[in-house]
């Protein structure tokens, strides 16, 4: 089925596990604050309806997509934390700017979680528009702060279930 056809944020299909053993870190920028406000609510909310204590999650914000990846850094630095989710937008402007953030955050999050041997979210909507951001972050096509949670949650699971 086609993206545009589908919420993105059924997981009706799939078994998620509890999160209520694991502390979870939440980074969000303050970049587009109405986009990611709303993917934070999603996060927080789906982390809390699958049993996360609100006790163990820790949420910091940080000035924009950019700034995720030494949030992320930071927070894993100084916290106990099983999965760190990080949260933001990048709207496609008339300038390259946009393929260069969206690059170095994609790479920066994913050397975060390789450096503390952590699972760490990328659960930042890059789109081509206001519109397309707004659809994916609570509207027709679900919110990627849910999708974020879900496999944050599921990732602490796996990296438990193997460490045995």
């Amino acid at each position: 089925m086609a993206t545009h056809l589908k919420n993105l944020s059924d997981f009706s299909h799939t078994t998620v596990p509890s999160a209520k053993p694991f502390r979870f870190g939440i980074v969000v920028a303050a970049w587009n604050a109405a986009i990611t406000g709303a993917l934070y609510q999603g996060a927080f909310e789906t982390l809390l309806k699958h049993g996360a204590l609100e006790e163990n999650i820790i949420a910091a914000e940080v000035a924009g997509s950019y700034e995720l990846i030494s949030g992320a850094d930071l927070l894993l630095t100084h916290q106990q934390l099983d999965a760190v989710i990080c949260l933001g937008c990048v709207i496609q402007g008339e300038t390259r700017h946009f393929d260069f953030i969206c690059d170095a955050v994609a790479h920066g999050i994913a050397q975060v979680g390789l450096k503390h041997t952590k699972p760490v979210i990328f659960g930042v909507l890059t789109t081509d528009n206001q519109q397309q951001a707004l659809d994916r972050a609570g509207g027709k096509h679900g919110n990627k702060g849910d999708e974020a949670a879900i496999t944050a949650i599921k990732m602490a699971q796996l990296n438990l279930d193997l460490k045995g």
